[in-house]
């Protein structure tokens, strides 16, 4: 199959899976403060950002799914990235195969409902995909702003619990249940 039928397109945005030339744009995403500070609470270096983009791409050769790069649709600037992995986290009680959705954005896009429009893109994907499957992210208790896009995008959180020594919370989305929560 090849990478274009993994392609989507929303209003604003082309999502399409990487590719070893999106590394810059990774690391510039990866290596940001602001991007960073609920997401292992430091940047990533050069080594990390590559063994990232390398795991992105795995994704899709070995399971069929994995991350896109987020791009807009007007200028092609990358915005970040969104998209399902089964990375066999360390956490307990386990998060039960289901496939576990991520999204970081470049900070020019917080704030403009960049990431409910991308992850809303992947689920709709995902639905297709899995049409009887949940889906299930981890969220830090303080990133207000991922756990309000998980929310608006049909999320529910079903436990607290603690991954690499910091609070996290376990949501959970039944396979089709977007809700449409625009405030």
């Amino acid at each position: 199959m090849s990478q274009s039928s993994f392609e989507l397109e929303t209003d604003r945005l082309i999502l399409r899976p990487h590719v070893v030339e999106d590394f810059d744009d990774s690391l510039a995403l990866w290596s940001d403060e602001i991007v960073t500070r609920f997401i292992g609470g430091k940047p990533f270096n050069r080594e990390e950002v590559w063994s990232r983009l390398l795991r992105y791409v795995g994704h899709w050769a070995a399971l069929g799914f994995g991350y896109w790069v987020i791009r807009e649709k007007d200028s092609g600037r990358f915005v970040g990235e969104v998209g399902f992995a089964d990375y066999r986290r360390e956490i307990d009680p386990p998060l039960d195969g289901s496939p576990e959705i991520g999204w970081a954005l470049m900070p020019f896009a917080h704030g403009q409902d960049c990431a409910t429009e991308a992850v809303r893109g992947a689920l709709a994907w995902a639905d297709a995909k899995w049409p009887a499957g949940d889906t299930v992210c981890i969220i830090a208790p303080d990133n207000v702003a991922s756990r309000r896009v998980a929310q608006k995008c049909g999320y529910v959180e079903e436990r607290q619990t603690t991954y690499k020594s910091h609070p996290t919370g376990v949501f959970r989305r039944a396979s089709g249940r977007i809700q449409l929560i625009d405030s």
